[in-house]
């Protein structure tokens, strides 16, 4: 019979428990993933206390954490407002943004926080997201044309326009691509839902004059065709938006092509 483990120095371990300042009003406990490359020690779950009076979000639970109990947590964020999609990371089960994330659509009792998942951790919540954008880069994501603009900009009529509504409002936040079991066991290859929605984005531009190159490149049995149908990048998208749909548009434009 053959037994499936985790190596033994991967096996998240329990961690530290802060417990609750005294006078704490509305107190929550947050068990939140913890790793340091540096030390050479397992991960482990701490276990932190908060009141959550004053912190309507994920992040802002977070930053108070790192504020008030505990400077060595490790995070990334910045804008607050779910757009540039560095918060992203797998909050009680599902990937979503901290900072929209909001604590009362949050079950009652413990929330567990981890870096998003099936990715290389540089520290903490943070994961090492070099692979991802390297896929993207290799679409080549931006207008290719040969012919001359002229003496004005390159015009696009008002229905070529609402074709990119649902596309260009992707972040590369990861949720998507980190969701989806395609991604997970082929990484190497598979493009992903995230870089793919935007490689329809840039297809589907009537400004933009490399169509059949950038079809020629996701034709293979990987870089496009690993993708189910499973619809956990759709579900988890935090802006809404749907991948899922996105290739099989692609598909559909392949198939066009070939017959």
């Amino acid at each position: 019979m053959a037994e499936f483990t985790l190596p033994k120095n991967s096996k998240v371990q329990k961690g530290r428990h802060y417990a609750a300042k005294p006078g704490a009003k509305r107190v929550r406990t947050f068990r939140v993933y913890r790793w340091d490359p540096d030390t050479g020690e397992n991960p482990r779950l701490d276990s932190y206390e908060v009141d959550v009076s004053n912190t309507p979000m994920v992040l802002d639970v977070l930053l108070k954490i790192k504020n008030e109990i505990d400077p060595t947590l490790t995070l990334r964020r910045s804008c607050r407002e779910g757009i540039c999609g560095s918060c992203a990371m797998n909050i009680d089960g599902s990937n979503t943004l901290a900072c929209i994330k909001p604590l009362d659509e949050l079950p009652q009792g413990e929330v567990t926080i981890y870096p998003l998942p099936h990715m290389p951790v540089v520290k903490d919540l943070v994961p090492d997201l070099t692979h991802f954008y390297a896929q993207y880069a290799s679409i080549k994501p931006w207008l290719q044309t040969e012919s001359a603009p002229g003496d004005r900009e390159r015009l696009q009529s008002p229905e070529d326009r609402k074709k990119l509504d649902g596309l260009y409002e992707c972040i590369l936040c990861a949720c998507c691509s980190t969701s989806c079991p395609s991604y997970w066991w082929n990484p190497d290859r598979y493009l992903g839902p995230a870089v793919l929605l935007q490689a329809y984005r840039w297809i589907i531009d009537s400004r933009d004059e490399a169509t059949g190159e950038r079809l020629d490149d996701l034709e293979d049995p990987f870089r496009l065709y690993r993708c189910h149908t499973i619809m956990n990048c759709t579900n988890v998208c935090p802006k809404g938006l749907n991948p899922a749909r996105a290739i099989g548009e692609i598909k559909q434009l392949l198939v066009k092509r070939a017959v």
